[in-house]
């Protein structure tokens, strides 16, 4: 009888992850308000800015786009792993990856979403790098290859381990 309740208990607490998943909406949010800031800088800027000025700006843009799709992915597919399904209902929009992303999966994509934000920020490094130390762009390097290689270590990991269960799926 206690054994029943506990267990109750404990998978419904599963819902105690939802208002973080909403938390991450609000993070969408705030993102997605910056991105705008920094267009409109963009664009009341365009005759003024130099090239490098926008391209910089260009792939903060992109940084922010990047990780707001880091966000939907953990925030959609961690809430249907977790909590429950998501019903769009009929006719609705549907994402082709929804319920084909499990938390291996999940870990693979937001370590090359990491790997791909390094790479946007240590290419706007590369066109600061007269105003940066080279011991300073080296320590940049090092960090980027590491989330490279942990990256490529968790692929690894996860063929691994759990390829052979997803087969038979």
């Amino acid at each position: 009888m206690i054994e029943k309740q506990i267990e109750r208990l404990l998978f419904a607490s599963r819902w105690l992850l939802a208002p973080l998943y909403v938390g991450l909406s609000l993070a969408l949010v705030a993102l997605g308000v910056k991105f705008f800031m920094e267009a409109f800088h963009v664009l009341s800027h365009i005759l003024t800015l130099t090239e490098a000025d926008l391209v910089l700006t260009v792939l903060a843009m992109i940084d922010l786009v990047l990780v707001g799709s880091l966000i939907v992915m953990v925030m959609f597919s961690g809430y249907e792993n977790f909590v429950s399904r998501i019903d769009v209902g009929d006719g609705g929009d549907t994402l082709g990856w929804l319920g084909k992303l499990d938390s291996g999966t999940l870990k693979l994509k937001v370590a090359a979403s990491i790997v791909a934000i390094s790479s946007i920020h240590l290419l706007r490094i590369f066109m600061n790098a007269p105003q940066i130390a080279n011991e300073k762009i080296m320590w940049y390097v090092i960090l980027h290859l590491t989330f490279v290689i942990s990256a490529l270590l968790l692929g690894v990991l996860d063929r691994i381990s759990f390829a052979g269960h997803r087969d038979k799926e």
